[in-house]
């Protein structure tokens, strides 16, 4: 199925956001967006991924 990760389309067969997220070189600390609404990361496992659907990784910005 097709997925939108970070804005780059992309092909996947995983089925949740957990096993996508996996798949990436995600380093923690790290919050995620499926479809533009926040997802609490105890419930990125039973998140069930549908083509189209559009991830978003972001990590915390450090300056000063």
């Amino acid at each position: 199925m097709k997925i939108t990760f970070n804005g780059q389309v992309m092909e996947s067969s995983e089925q949740s956001l957990q096993a996508f997220i996996s798949t990436t070189d995600a380093k923690e600390p790290y919050a995620v967006a499926l479809n533009g609404q926040f997802v609490p990361r105890v419930q990125c496992s039973s998140t069930p991924l549908a083509e189209g659907d559009s991830i978003e990784l972001l990590s915390p910005i450090q300056g000063g």
